[in-house]
């Protein structure tokens, strides 16, 4: 294959000799089960944790346990205080829950007006949002311009780094390379354990600037590799906006619009914090309470967000409306898409989990604010681009889901839609490719969980520890030869 020749200013060439991302390479060990089988003497080995850890449903009401960390109506344990945000779906009054519109704040702003600032003078708000979550208050305009500068100075990966960038192995897990490229930081950092306030921003600052760098040339190695060529990197372009980082290496000589840049850039304003009881967050802050380093608490994070129950199943939304839209002829007409979505719940359609993705949600109940702002400004891009009708569709499975899933599943509370209702098609039209949809969310929550962290260093300052209740037998000690 012919290389094309390009000026070594705009993109460097990486061949498997200069970088270890186009390697792939599978433990050629197998793994024991496989090596040496399950004989009768390994069953207990591999099959006794379903004897011994189903916990009976009544021992967890007897002990009154919180399994989740939720209370019995669903509603989270508090666990904590916190000055970093508050997501509101519901009044709690009287032990009772109810439903009420969601609302998410941050810093005590409003996550719309963040939004809506930011867009009303066609300017990026991304980083505003990001200065605001780690520095606990709205920039002016020399500060944000400081901000900008100093994350667009750690755009560049330290010199060397490429060279053993964590290999894409067969697993096609870019989160994976995401939590291996920051514990490789770690060794490039001079005094990687020093928890004090500035270095502890200089490391969110240098994730901001790298995070978005590493995920898209990870995902542009891996096209490479099945494309049988060197990899195309440009260079770091330190005055670029986080959105712009990430369009800049996906897309290459086709560029991008302006137009398409500020729409990702509302996507990572919008993810970018979410309170203080999201499984990666709290993640973050489990592990920051131990006072372990920055690089391994936003690896546990990235750990956690990958997750299928987490940030791992945001794509599945996409997939469903792309099923829906290849199986209901009509997308206008009520009854044939309620149909369609009562299969889908009824195991019959789609991925057969009985799952409508985009429906339901731990704290919001009537409305996720985050779908809310998505769909407005989503509209003008699918004009564009000619996807009006398919985001009618989207608004119409919406508006349609929860009286089906009542009607199947007889489900009387308030079910609300989230923002994965609306992520995958707007992905889709950015031309961003599946396997970074989690990486792309774990780039927005970076200043998230550098708030929450640093929250949790310098407030708290005592390590997480609850408590489980033992229910196991005693047992006598028997000698290895009477066994």
């Amino acid at each position: 294959m012919t290389e094309p020749t390009l000026p070594k200013s705009f993109r460097r060439l990486l061949s498997e000799e200069n970088t270890s991302a186009l390697m792939r390479v599978m433990d050629a060990y197998p793994m024991p089960s496989v090596g040496m089988g399950i004989g009768s003497e390994a069953q207990q080995l591999y099959d006794g944790m379903n004897h011994v850890d189903n916990v009976p449903t009544e021992l967890y009401e007897r002990y009154d346990v919180k399994r989740g960390l939720r209370n019995a109506d669903g509603s989270g344990v508090l666990v904590g205080l916190t000055t970093v945000s508050r997501v509101h779906g519901y009044n709690k009054v009287d032990g009772k829950v109810y439903p009420d519109e969601g609302s998410l704040m941050l810093r005590g702003y409003d996550m719309a007006d963040l939004v809506a600032g930011a867009q009303a003078e066609g300017r990026f708000g991304y980083e505003e949002v990001a200065y605001l979550l780690i520095a606990g208050a709205l920039p002016t305009e020399a500060q944000l311009d400081d901000f900008r500068a100093r994350v667009g100075s750690r755009r560049q990966l330290p010199e060397g780094y490429l060279s053993i960038f964590p290999r894409m192995t067969y697993s096609p897990s870019i989160m994976n390379v995401l939590q291996r490229a920051t514990l490789l930081l770690y060794a490039f950092d001079p005094t990687p354990d020093d928890t004090r306030p500035i270095h502890e921003v200089d490391v969110a600052l240098s994730l901001l600037g790298r995070w978005p760098r590493v995920a898209s040339v990870a995902h542009a190695a891996y096209v490479a590799s099945q494309e049988d060529r060197k990899l195309l990197v440009p260079p770091a372009r330190e005055d670029y906006s986080v959105a712009e980082s990430i369009l800049d290496v996906l897309r290459g000589d086709e560029g991008f619009t302006r137009d398409e840049a500020l729409l990702l850039d509302v996507m990572l304003m919008l993810h970018a914090e979410h309170g203080g009881g999201n499984n990666s967050t709290f993640a973050t802050r489990v592990l920051s309470s131990s006072g372990t380093d920055a690089y391994s608490a936003y690896a546990a994070a990235l750990g956690s967000l990958k997750g299928p129950k987490h940030g791992g199943a945001n794509y599945k939304a996409g997939e469903m409306i792309e099923d829906i839209a290849a199986h209901v002829e009509h997308w206008d007409s009520d009854d044939e898409l309620s149909c369609y979505l009562a299969k889908i719940l009824h195991r019959e359609a789609f991925d057969r989990t009985g799952l409508i993705y985009g429906l339901g949600h731990a704290v919001y109940t009537v409305t996720d604010p985050r779908a809310e702002i998505v769909k407005q400004y989503a509209a003008k891009l699918a004009k564009e681009k000619g996807q009006s009708e398919k985001l009618e569709l989207i608004k119409s499975v919406e508006r349609l889901g929860p009286q089906v899933m009542r009607d199947v599943r007889g489900i009387t509370k308030s079910i609300s839609t989230n923002i994965d209702m609306y992520t995958g098609f707007v992905y889709e039209m950015l031309g961003i490719p599946q396997d970074l949809f989690t990486p792309i969310f774990a780039i927005a929550r970076m200043a998230g969980w550098a708030a929450h962290r640093m929250e949790e260093l310098y407030g708290s300052a005592r390590i997480i520890r609850p408590a489980y209740n033992s229910i196991m037998d005693e047992q006598a000690y028997v000698p290895l030869a009477d066994r």
